[in-house]
């Protein structure tokens, strides 16, 4: 009977501490994570233009899509999590473009929590303990 109760406190202040939600939103670099095998592997032959970057002229504009990803974040560091969501979330946006008929996305910006974020150089991403997130807006547009 010790036992069991002595098992039941830790139980509890296990569970205690992991209740404490953690949702760091941080800032990542788009470039370095682009220039990875893991991304030239994962992602489509669709460019992508981040905020203010230029791009040709577009022939056609489907408009603006979002997507919003989760990843197991758990066991992992917060730029591992982020930078696998991140992948996850481009790629989202390229597949939306290819189903649409359009061949670029431009004007990409970080939409976490529905807050616009917009940059050149880094992506917005939520890392908790067992989660984390990133979404994005973007423009589907025929180069």
């Amino acid at each position: 009977m010790k036992n069991m109760i002595t098992l039941l406190c830790l139980l509890t202040t296990i569970l205690a501490f992991n209740a404490q939600a953690r949702d760091d939103i941080s800032k990542y670099p788009i470039q370095s994570l682009l220039e990875t095998s893991k991304a030239k592997s994962a992602l489509l032959d669709i460019p992508l233009y981040f905020a203010s970057e230029p791009y040709g002229k577009a022939s056609a504009t489907f408009g603006e899509v979002l997507t919003n990803k989760k990843t197991n974040a758990f066991g992992k560091s917060d730029t591992e999590a982020c930078e696998w969501v991140m992948l996850s979330a481009l790629k989202a946006l390229q597949e939306r473009a290819v189903k649409e008929g359009m061949n670029a996305v431009v004007n990409i910006q970080s939409y976490y929590k529905k807050r616009e974020w917009v940059s050149t150089t880094e992506y917005e991403c939520g890392a908790g303990t067992i989660m984390a997130g990133v979404a994005l807006k973007g423009t589907l547009v025929k180069l």
